[in-house]
């Protein structure tokens, strides 16, 4: 299995930050009134072009940022999406938290451990898929889940997981079941990154369980309470603005009665 490769050298597939990607890497940080917030786009800009958030990536991002390296690297080990080994050409995330994993989440990972002969985290010898454990995909309605690339494979099997796995690593056309046709990791990062693909209208983006309140709402005539009409109290007429100044009196009233209380809040206070 492939785990890691050295560092410190430019190879075809972690090429250096060149100046095309430095210019970009500085476009993200000017988009912000605070250039570090620009640091997690530009984390995901830096795998697109690495393959991996390299130690070359940390330093560049610091030094655009005016940040140290261990404040960027700091980031960099906190999110799971960066990753520090070199990534497969396809990221396959099998969700096995709670409900996907009573629903079949755990057996579709353990499938694919050993079709794929890798454990989690761990990438297959000919580097054309990463496998990972990933925790909650946000979309339990259609458990259980599988991700490739952040594209949905809803209400997946050990079957169906190991055919999409295959067809990815012999180059076949692959549609996500929510989401558009995959294309690659490094590709998906730079779309996080904030640079647009063009495949953002390309296949649905919510079906079935996701719209079936939706359904029942238009069936029974409901709709969601504006500003102008106050379902809980029966007022009508009052705008947003006075809204939030009732929310705020009441705010300052209970901080006043917190404040008047002769309930001993400091603790430890003993009588004498």
């Amino acid at each position: 299995m492939v785990t890691d490769t050295p560092t410190g050298e430019e190879t075809p597939f972690e090429p250096a930050l060149g100046p095309d990607t430095l210019a970009e890497l500085e476009s993200l940080a000017a988009l912000y009134p605070e250039a570090r917030s620009a640091l997690l786009p530009m984390l995901h800009l830096v795998q697109s072009v690495q393959g991996r958030v390299t130690s070359e990536g940390i330093a560049t991002c610091a030094e655009i940022l005016g940040l140290s390296d261990a404040e960027v690297s700091a980031v960099a080990t906190f999110y799971t999406m960066y990753k520090r080994k070199p990534m497969g050409t396809h990221h396959v995330g099998v969700c096995t938290n709670t409900l996907c994993a009573i629903m079949g989440g755990d057996e579709i990972f353990d499938r694919l451990c050993s079709r794929l002969e890798i454990g989690n985290d761990e990438t297959t010898e000919d580097g054309q898929i990463t496998l990972e454990r990933v925790e909650c995909n946000a979309a339990c309605d259609f458990a259980p889940v599988m991700m490739v690339n952040w594209e949905f494979f809803d209400h997946q099997t050990p079957e169906s997981a190991v055919e999409v796995v295959e067809r990815l690593r012999a180059g076949e056309p692959v549609q996500a079941t929510r989401g558009a046709h995959i294309t690659s990791w490094r590709e998906a990062e730079r779309v996080l990154a904030g640079f647009e693909d063009g495949l953002v209208d390309e296949g649905p983006t919510a079906a079935g369980p996701s719209l079936a309140g939706l359904a029942i709402a238009r069936e029974r005539g409901w709709s969601a309470p504006s500003y102008e009409t106050d379902a809980g109290t029966g007022r009508a007429g009052e705008s947003k603005a006075e809204a939030e100044a009732e929310a705020d009196t009441q705010r300052a009233e209970s901080e006043t009665v917190a404040e008047e209380s002769p309930a001993d809040t400091k603790g430890g206070k003993g009588d004498d």
